[in-house]
């Protein structure tokens, strides 16, 4: 067996067809069956092959670019151009690529069908892909078909990936709250099928059995106002004792800042809430949201960075530190951060 880097030939060897299908397959072009490019792909992940991604590009006159994918799992319209947190992941990764001679392209994918329109993203990408908000199983099956990916939350074991302490951050969150005399502190959870909110989840949990507390939790959905403000006002009607409020990101603390002070009391006198993210909206809101910061914007420049400086290793990992920003939501004084 040949050490050498497998070849398109190989790959047509393997399926059993010729080198003119497994180029229309790996480029996504018509005039191939479902059963034929099945075998393909099959081939390309046994052996490995990996196109290059520049030559491709070159070859067909495409401009070399970098993709952003991002998932959602509610039917909620305008999400991507309305969510803090991607208009966030967008600024790091211009800030890269002003200075060279790459495109940024933005693919919003939703959850029916997910799985081919990501085989089509791989099959046309060029300088790589920075993944935003998809599942380890989607983001595992990318990265088998094109290597130059690097995932921004926690994801797959082999797939490339800059992240933060999801877990510590939340623990950080509810021990700032304990220690402030609040002990019957609620947690506002984020959708199932994200990492982030998993492990968000996690902290708290951790926080609640070592410290003493109980277990309030409420799933809120998806990362969005309106979820927030609903799981806080159920909260509030199931528990009117709840003096405190974990959410898991600040859109939702938003909306359960609003449910608070819709039901009478008071932010943070009768009811503390800390967020997570340290975005635009934890400034923006009535008073302004103590949080966990993630530094949203440096972890998507890495992760172009990475992509920009060529194929990165399977499992390659870096991590960022996340910080508890303190404001009036918790009894903090007046902070313009």
């Amino acid at each position: 067996m040949s050490r050498s880097k497998p070849t398109i030939e190989d790959v047509a060897r393997a399926a059993g067809v010729s080198r003119a299908t497994v180029s229309r397959v790996i480029n996504n072009v018509p005039g191939a069956s479902g059963q034929l490019r099945a075998r393909v792909h099959e081939a390309v992940v046994e052996l490995g092959y990996m196109p290059n991604q520049t030559a491709r590009a070159l070859a067909s006159g495409r401009r070399r670019a970098v993709d952003v994918v991002a998932v959602t799992y509610s039917p909620a319209s305008g999400w991507l151009g309305a969510h803090p947190y991607y208009s966030r992941v967008l600024a790091g990764m211009m800030l890269v690529l002003e200075s060279v001679d790459v495109q940024l392209r933005v693919h919003a994918v939703g959850e029916a069908g997910a799985a081919e329109a990501v085989d089509a993203i791989a099959a046309n990408a060029t300088v790589g892909a920075v993944l935003t908000n998809i599942t380890p199983a989607l983001a595992a099956r990318f990265h088998r078909r094109c290597r130059r990916a690097v995932s921004v939350v926690a994801t797959a074991a082999s797939v490339p990936a800059v992240e933060v302490d999801n877990v510590g951050g939340a623990y950080a969150a509810v021990e700032q709250l304990y220690r402030l005399g609040r002990r019957r502190i609620a947690a506002i959870h984020g959708p199932d099928a994200s990492t982030c909110a998993v492990d968000r989840r996690t902290g708290y949990m951790r926080a609640v059995r070592r410290l003493g507390l109980e277990d309030i939790g409420a799933d809120g959905g998806d990362f969005v106002r309106e979820n927030g403000f609903d799981a806080a006002r159920r909260l509030l009607d199931q528990r009117p004792d709840i003096d405190a409020m974990f959410v898991a990101c600040d859109l939702m603390a938003a909306g359960a800042v609003q449910a608070i002070t819709a039901g009478g009391r008071r932010v943070p006198q009768d009811v503390s809430v800390v967020g997570f993210d340290d975005s635009l909206a934890a400034v923006c809101s009535n008073p302004p949201l103590s949080t966990v910061r993630v530094p949203v914007e440096e972890m998507a420049a890495a992760a172009t960075r990475l992509l920009l400086d060529g194929e990165v290793p399977a499992g390659y990992r870096q991590r960022f530190p996340v910080e508890l920003v303190l404001r009036e939501s918790t009894g903090q004084p007046p902070s313009f951060s």
